[in-house]
């Protein structure tokens, strides 16, 4: 018995646990109905071959009377098209190829007005037949070329990626996977996979384009008293239960790698405060950076914003702002001091509390530096992309 390739492509995919059931099914009773074959060639039974294969058993076929390769074909996309477990995608894909064959066998895509006469009714008969309207057919067509075309620069684990459901990829985003795949292959296993939507993966290549193409301000000069930072954590590689947050597209990110490589300790004077925003997600990179930079730990502020989000179980509303020192602790001991704990709702996103910086400000010497601000501030050298540094 032969199997080709092409037509071994139309047949739907069992997942794992779906042909474990089938081999038990099998080995407990045989192959009770035939294989369908046409001129030798396997049509119908690819899964139950596969298993009399590997173990010995038994099969029957039966043959077909078909007039050539194209009517074999369409037997195919109809056979599938007949069972009962196909998902959204795999009855739109086997519309589309049935609507090709069918646009075939009436000559092509010739454009004569009796040639569109016949493709409309084509489209509508299909419509009717699998009780979907005519510009349907004619768009599962559109998605089912697309997949072919993702199958045939990615693979067929794509194809089959796509038409279980298990890639979070919408039917018109489909070819945007080849894309994908020439301007940021490490997406493609994610997607795939089910762990990334595509529209993030597209957000994340858009977000590196304006990363790699906007003029980076010059680091500032000079040593300075007091560092206060909050850089651009990662944080597109943080997952949300049941929110997936663009955060990533507010602004651009950092990698750990990056953040590390900043001069901070050579921006600091001989005698330093750091004051280090971070999360609970980057606290542990937030500590090796500290003594990456030169800087000794010695306490915490804790920020309530007074609301948050979920993650495995916890509800986080907090974040962190570490201080650090170098050379002696620079802060004024007498007057005010300092707070662990502030409580203060937050506003637009990742904008930390103003208050913070002002006691920072009013119990530390001149010269301050603030690293990634967003605005300049009396009192402070601001450094980041959405200040001016020229």
């Amino acid at each position: 018995m032969e199997i080709d390739n092409e037509f071994r492509n139309y047949i739907r995919p069992l997942s794992s646990e779906e042909f474990e059931k089938l081999e038990a099914s099998v080995l407990s009773e045989g192959i009770r109905d035939p294989l369908v074959v046409w001129q030798g060639i396997l049509l119908d039974g690819y899964h139950r071959y596969k298993i009399a294969q590997e173990h010995g058993l038994e099969y029957k076929t039966v043959e077909v009377e078909l007039p050539d390769r194209d009517a074999a074909k369409e037997w195919i996309l109809v056979n599938q098209l007949g069972r009962r477990n196909l998902t959204e995608q795999e009855a739109s894909y086997y519309r589309g190829k049935l609507y090709s064959a069918r646009k075939q066998s009436h000559g092509g895509d010739r454009k004569s007005s009796c040639q569109n006469v016949n493709l409309i009714g084509t489209a509508e008969e299909l419509g009717s037949q699998y009780g979907v309207s005519e510009r349907t057919i004619i768009r599962d067509e559109q998605f089912s070329k697309a997949v072919d075309k993702v199958a045939d620069e990615i693979g067929d684990e794509a194809r089959n990626a796509i038409l279980s459901g298990q890639a979070k990829v919408p039917k018109e985003s489909v070819e945007q996977l080849v894309d994908i795949k020439q301007k940021a292959p490490e997406f493609i296993e994610p997607i795939l996979s089910g762990e990334m939507p595509i529209s993030k993966a597209m957000r994340e290549i858009q977000r590196k384009n304006v990363i790699e193409n906007k003029p980076k301000p010059r680091l500032p000069d000079g040593k300075y008293s007091v560092i206060y930072a909050d850089p651009p954590w990662p944080v597109g590689s943080i997952t949300m239960d049941k929110w997936q947050s663009p955060i990533e597209d507010k602004y651009p990110t950092m990698s750990i790698e990056d953040i590390s490589n900043l001069p901070i300790g050579e921006l600091a004077a001989d005698e330093c405060s750091l004051f280090l925003w971070t999360t609970h997600t980057f606290l542990p990179d937030a500590l090796r950076l500290i003594d990456i930079w030169g800087f000794k730990y010695f306490c915490c502020i804790t920020w309530d914003k007074g609301n948050g989000w979920t993650q495995n179980g916890f509800h986080k509303r907090t974040e962190f702002l570490l201080y650090a020192y170098k050379g002696g602790i620079n802060v004024d001991q007498y007057g005010q001091a300092i707070p662990t704990i502030i409580t203060e709702p937050s506003t637009k996103h990742s904008k930390k509390p103003d208050t913070i910086r002002e006691l920072i400000k009013n119990k530390t010497p001149e010269p301050r530096l603030e690293m990634f601000a967003r605005d300049i501030y009396d009192g402070w050298v601001c450094w980041g992309n959405e200040v001016n540094n020229e």
